[in-house]
């Protein structure tokens, strides 16, 4: 029987009506730094950073530490940190801890959970294309985030 663990798809379309283009981190790919996607990611490396986007996956074999904001959610890799969305669903192969604000969590038999997880009293918002990048505090030290590719 073939696992569809990878091929998750989410129901609402895209609002123009286009197809719906999908960002892929590859495997072996490691990202030190801050991501923006305005539309589905999937993530098969390693992220070391926060991740803003309107529909997140992360997928068996993958992981990733830091903050993610995103409506729309599904672990099924490993992930360290704080996440803030709508609809979070940990899978069967999830290992996640942290802590998770949500509208709706899912958790499936298996999946790992250590943490805290808290109901959102108002939804999280998709980041916009118009939406100005992500900034440091005022306090730190101005630094581009570093982009490492490793095969």
């Amino acid at each position: 029987m073939k696992s569809t663990k990878e091929d998750v798809r989410f129901t609402e379309a895209m609002p123009s009506g286009k197809p719906e283009i999908v960002s892929t981190l590859g495997h072996g790919m490691t990202v030190t730094g801050n991501i923006v996607c305005t539309g589905a990611m999937h993530v098969f490396g390693k992220v070391v950073g926060d991740i803003h986007a309107s529909q997140l996956v992360i997928c068996e074999g993958a992981k990733v530490e830091g903050k993610i904001v995103a409506p729309d959610l599904v672990v099924q890799g490993e992930f360290r940190g704080t996440i803030n969305g709508n609809n979070v669903k940990l899978q069967s192969t999830a290992v996640v801890d942290g802590e998770i604000f949500n509208k709706s969590l899912t958790i499936e038999q298996n999946a790992l959970f250590e943490g805290v997880a808290r109901r959102l009293d108002k939804p999280v918002a998709a980041p916009s294309a118009s939406q100005p990048p992500v900034e440091a505090p005022a306090l730190a030290p101005q630094v581009a985030p570093e982009l490492k590719v490793v095969s």
